[in-house]
């Protein structure tokens, strides 16, 4: 089966588990990928069959090696074991991506949104879906702010996602929106010690439609990472991962300070 045809198959499936099986699917590529990620978005949480699952991971590890994927051993870092990263983090692989999740934390189900949460979500597959339900189900409430959980990753190169949830910024920044946003860096630290972990890869949690100013963002993220090594002697090797060029200064800029 190829690309293609999984394609289709899938989206068969998905619209025939929505009632919609007499839809009609897009003859061109592009629109037929668009239609695949919107479903793969707006499904809720649920089983589903093996088969559909073997062709979902066919599909979407594919899907990812046909993008590129980048490797740890061919970044360089900036200083000791901190790098920075201009790039898409579905794409990276290390031990651990960090997610910029929603309180909800089963991800983004708004169609094709471009958020990270989005992002992460559709090419991991269904499946981490699932698990993040599977959390929240059982510790029964949303996530809180500045805390951070880990899954597999499933499909994507990496092989753990850790969820945290940033501070949203409406109005004036506050010495309590600062202290929730160290709390994400090091909440995800923590937990990637806790599981043996030698490498993680950090979004710029909280910025963007969160609205943390970009540059204090960076600075607390690189001031958090640094005292956390510090404090810990661990060798975790850690990327910024960053996608404006706005970004990529600040964080290489801060790094090279020392």
């Amino acid at each position: 089966m190829d690309q293609e045809a999984r394609r289709i198959f899938l989206i068969n499936s998905l619209l025939e588990e929505r009632g919609e099986k007499d839809a009609q699917i897009p003859v061109s590529e592009t629109e037929q990928r668009r239609l695949l990620r919107a479903l793969f978005n707006v499904r809720s949480p649920g089983p589903i069959n093996r088969k559909f699952l073997d062709i979902q991971d066919s599909y979407l590890r594919e899907e990812s090696e046909s993008k590129g994927i980048t490797r740890l051993p061919d970044l360089t870092p900036v200083t000791g074991g901190l790098y920075v990263w201009q790039g898409d983090i579905t794409t990276l692989e290390c031990d651990a991506i960090v997610n910029a999740a929603n309180s909800g934390f089963t991800g983004c189900y708004v169609p094709c949104h471009s958020c990270i949460d989005n992002c992460i979500h559709t090419y991991a597959g269904i499946q981490l879906r699932n698990a993040c339900a599977d959390i929240i189900r059982r510790q029964g409430h949303e996530e809180g702010t500045g805390l951070a959980k880990i899954t597999p990753a499933y499909n994507l190169p990496s092989r753990f996602v850790i969820h945290t949830v940033g501070p949203i910024v409406e109005g004036k920044l506050t010495k309590k929106h600062e202290e929730l946003l160290s709390s994400c860096y090091r909440s995800c630290l923590d937990v990637a010690e806790e599981n043996r972990l030698k490498s993680i890869a950090f979004c710029c949690i909280s910025t963007g439609v969160f609205m943390f100013p970009n540059e204090r963002a960076a600075e607390i993220a690189v001031q958090t990472v640094r005292s956390w090594l510090n404090e810990t002697g661990s060798d975790m090797k850690v990327i910024f991962n960053v996608f404006k060029d706005l970004d990529l200064n600040i964080y290489q800029n801060l790094l090279k300070q020392g």
